[in-house]
């Protein structure tokens, strides 16, 4: 009768689970820092609404419509949907995802990824980096 051994693989699985707790305990995965949301988010849902808000390194949700927002400071990310809304960043750390179309997002330094969803549906965005 053969017997199957499972102390190796669960051995492994042990070491491989340690791994990646102690990663996310120490704030990485891979070398990469955790995108995590931090009390102090900043939501802004309306239509036509013209506001200039300090990020303190979080990130910025835009929702609606024909909405002009400043950002000063640095922000983590930058997330806008709706439609014709413009978000001018002074910094943008980890990314800028927009959803809708006619949006505008612009920012003055960093190297965030741009991810542009409406572009990918047909609809035209703008996400630009500009002089600061």
């Amino acid at each position: 009768m053969n017997r199957v051994r499972w102390s190796t693989a669960g051995g492994a699985l042990g070491v491989c689970v340690a791994t990646v707790l102690a990663s996310i305990v120490g704030g990485t995965v891979g070398g990469a820092p955790l995108a995590q949301a931090k009390n102090g988010d900043t939501h802004i849902t309306g239509v036509g609404v013209q506001k200039t808000v300090d990020c303190d390194g979080s990130t910025l949700f835009v929702n609606g419509s024909a909405n002009v927002i400043t950002a000063l400071g640095s922000c983590w990310g930058v997330t806008i949907q709706g439609s014709g809304n413009t978000v001018i960043a002074d910094n943008v750390v980890n990314d800028i995802t927009v959803y809708g179309w006619n949006q505008t997002a612009l920012f003055k330094t960093g190297e965030p990824a741009l991810v542009d969803r409406g572009r990918e549906l047909g609809m035209t965005n703008r996400l630009d980096r500009i002089l600061g």
